[in-house]
């Protein structure tokens, strides 16, 4: 008797090779795709760097109000008003020595 071999089917070889190849492009959009793990990693170290830079930017205003804060109506302190007039508009004090 002869001995018969059999082949997987074409059918067979075909769907295969396309299960293949959906899983391959899926791994790659799921590590380097728009949403991937690659594009995440870059948004938390963005996030990191922004939360910086929003403490930097939420102390500068704090700052800033509190200088609006001592030249208002309410409370004014003379101090400011003085180094504020020196800086912007240039004056100088009676006791105060010009060197050029």
């Amino acid at each position: 008797m002869a001995r018969r071999t059999s082949y997987p089917s074409w059918g067979m070889l075909l769907s295969f090779a396309i299960c293949l190849c959906l899983s391959l492009y899926f791994t790659f959009a799921a590590v380097q795709g728009d949403y991937g793990l690659f594009r995440r990693a870059e948004i938390l170290g963005d996030t990191a760097k922004l939360r910086i830079e929003l403490d930097a930017l939420a102390a500068e205003v704090a700052r800033m109000e509190n200088l609006t804060k001592r030249m208002s109506d309410e409370y004014l302190d003379l101090d400011l008003l003085d180094q504020q007039a020196r800086d912007i508009l240039g004056y100088i004090g009676r006791n105060d020595i010009v060197v050029r």
